[in-house]
Formats: structure tokens, C-alpha cells, sequence
């Protein structure tokens, strides 16, 4: 009889699969939330949103996806149980794995199907990750401003109470980071303000990007058909919002 752990591997790597599209998928419900609405799936001319609330553009294909990974990762725990068995012999595992087994593979092939309409038809809301931006007043850049003080010869316990007595200025008294950081003497002191400046460059902040997006999707598109790539190239739609922000 063959060892039941290579069916637990494959049904594993169907199960990871899954988990990782529904990283993805997440990530697309939650950048849809009203109150940040950067990100939207696919909504077609006549659909309905919420019952409650028509307003609403649920995503439910993510909805589905993140549901689905659940399912695959409850087969492959069936799978795991199905190692043990009796001397080796017995025939406890065959009624589990005619459901897990093709029921895996068929919600996969869909979550990937499904996914890849999403990826292709997504919608991108440049303004609204500007809005998003700026309503932090400049505090997304805390970071940069610590390292950079750092590089400096700052060390990083000083640098950090500087950034953050700032930060923590700029969320109480609702003012500008930036300019905060510029009347701070002990940050200009070490940091010019031309640095600090840069420091809040959104150029500077996605210098990398398009290197990244190559690296990624050109081996990608040298090993796949013209019919895979075409959904990997969606993704680079994000690219424009450097130029835009």
C-alpha cells in the first residue's frame, strides 16, 4: 500500500497554495473597507452589494476565496489523519480521500481562477491612498526619519524619542510631522533639512519598485504562456501611482 504521507504533502501544498491566496484576498477586503477604500474588486454593471446597506460593494469573490482556503486546509487535516493506519493495511483512509482529494484540487483550480479575474479587473484608487496619506500628517515617514538619524551617528535609542515626542506632537495637536521635525533643534541639528525633506519623498520611498516588479514577473513571463502572463501584468497597474502620488 503507498504511504499515505505523500498524499498528506500534495494536499498540504494544496492547502498552502490556498493560504496564500487568501493573504491575498484579505488584503484586497480590508484596502476595500469604506473607511479606506484604496483598493475594489471587480463590480459589474447590475450587481447588488449589501442587502442592507446598497451603498456597499461587498467583495465577495474574496469573500469566497478566504472561505474556500478553510475548506482546503480542513482536507488537508483530513489527510494527516489518514497516515496512521492499522499495520499498514487497512482501508480507513479510501472514503475520506474521495472527498478531500478531488474536492481540493477542483476549489483550488477555481480560487485561482476566480483570483486571477479579480487581479485582472481590480480597481486602484489613486486618490484615495493620496487622501489616506496625507490625513497621517507626514507620520508614515517616522520610520525613514529614525533611520536616517541613525545613518547619522544618532543613536538609535535618541533618534527614536526625538521622531516619536514629534509623532506623538503632530497626533495631539493635529500639526504637520514634517514641519515639526524641521523646528526641532536636536533633529535638525544632526539632520539637514534637506534630508529631511527627502525623508518624505514618495519617489524616494518607491525608488524600487519597478526593480521589484521585474525581478518578479520577468522569470515569470519567460517561463509562463501569453495566457498566464496576462493576469501577472495587472499587477503591475500599482507602478503608476508613483508618477501620480
Amino acid at each position: 500500500m503507498i504511504q499515505r504521507d505523500r498524499h498528506a504533502e500534495l494536499l498540504a501544498t494544496l492547502a498552502i497554495t490556498a493560504a496564500s491566496l487568501e493573504k491575498f484576498a484579505l488584503e484586497i477586503r480590508g484596502l476595500q473597507k469604506t473607511e479606506i477604500g484604496e483598493l475594489e474588486e471587480p463590480f459589474g454593471k447590475g450587481q447588488k452589494g449589501s442587502s442592507a446597506m446598497p451603498h456597499k460593494r461587498n467583495p465577495v469573490g474574496c469573500e469566497q476565496i478566504v472561505g474556500l482556503a478553510r475548506l482546503i486546509r480542513g482536507n488537508c487535516q483530513a489527510a494527516f489523519e489518514n497516515i496512521a493506519l492499522w499495520h499498514e493495511r487497512d482501508i480507513s483512509h479510501s472514503s475520506v480521500e474521495r472527498v478531500i482529494l478531488p474536492d481540493s484540487f477542483i476549489a483550488l483550480d477555481h480560487m485561482l481562477r476566480r483570483f486571477t479575474r479579480i487581479v485582472r479587473g481590480m480597481v486602484v484608487n489613486v486618490d484615495r491612498m493620496r487622501e489616506n496619506l496625507n490625513r497621517s500628517r507626514g507620520v508614515v515617514f517616522s520610520g525613514t526619519v529614525l533611520l536616517d538619524l541613525a545613518k547619522k551617528g544618532v543613536s538609535r535609542e535618541q533618534a527614536y524619542e526625538w521622531v516619536q515626542r514629534n509623532a506623538m506632537r503632530s497626533f495631539a495637536e493635529q500639526r504637520d510631522f514634517k514641519a515639526l521635525l524641521v523646528a526641532d533643534a536636536d533633529v535638525t541639528h544632526a539632520l539637514p533639512v534637506a534630508e529631511i525633506e527627502r525623508a518624505f519623498d514618495l519617489d524616494e520611498q518607491l525608488k524600487h519598485v519597478d526593480y521589484i516588479f521585474d525581478r518578479v514577473f520577468k522569470t515569470t513571463l519567460n517561463a509562463e504562456t501569453a495566457e498566464v502572463a496576462e493576469p501577472t501584468s495587472a499587477l503591475r497597474a500599482p507602478r503608476a501611482l508613483r508618477s501620480s502620488l
